[in-house]
């Protein structure tokens, strides 16, 4: 059973609350992939347990439960097309089939955002993925989602790539 989830109305956004529900959108994607846990059931359990809960006694920053379930059912919704999009913006040679399950997470939240969430700067969706692929990875991953939202986001939304729509609020 689905966890029913008000979007925002109006009012400014929490770029902390919209920060913590991408890095549980990816998380919850990773879940989905490695554990097979079904959508409604992951969704239900970040949203009850773990968005903004404390876990082993660390404080988990609140989130936006709304992006949150926005991102992670956008993504499964829209997974081909996004797939196709992520994998002419990597590397000659390279496929979401052959990354890690957390990287590809990463690129489909990311590449998601550019997509669906026009109201967030481009510049945004970059730096808050990189600093998600930062959170999990110490090697070129961070350079790789850094390199391929910016193509993405340059195909998706036009410009000049990051320098692109910056400012506004994430």
């Amino acid at each position: 059973m689905a966890v029913p989830v008000k979007p925002e109305s109006g009012g400014s956004l929490d770029p902390k609350a919209r920060s913590a529900a991408r890095l549980g959108a990816v998380q919850a994607l990773y879940q989905m992939d490695v554990a097979a846990t079904p959508l409604d059931d992951v969704i239900e359990e970040f949203v009850e347990y773990r968005l903004g809960k404390d876990i082993e006694g660390v404080d988990i920053e609140d989130a936006d439960a709304a992006h949150f379930e926005d991102i992670v059912r956008g993504v499964v919704r829209e997974q081909r097309e996004l797939d196709r999009q992520v994998n002419a913006a990597l590397a000659k040679g390279w496929t979401l089939a052959r990354i890690d399950s957390t990287l590809r997470a990463v690129l489909r939240c990311g590449a998601y955002e550019l997509r669906r969430c026009k109201d967030v700067p481009l510049k945004v969706v970059i730096n808050e993925y990189v600093d998600i692929a930062h959170a999990f990875f110490e090697g070129d991953e961070p350079g790789v989602v850094n390199a391929v939202l910016d193509r993405l986001g340059r195909e998706i939304r036009g410009g000049a790539g990051a320098e692109h729509g910056s400012g506004g609020q994430g």
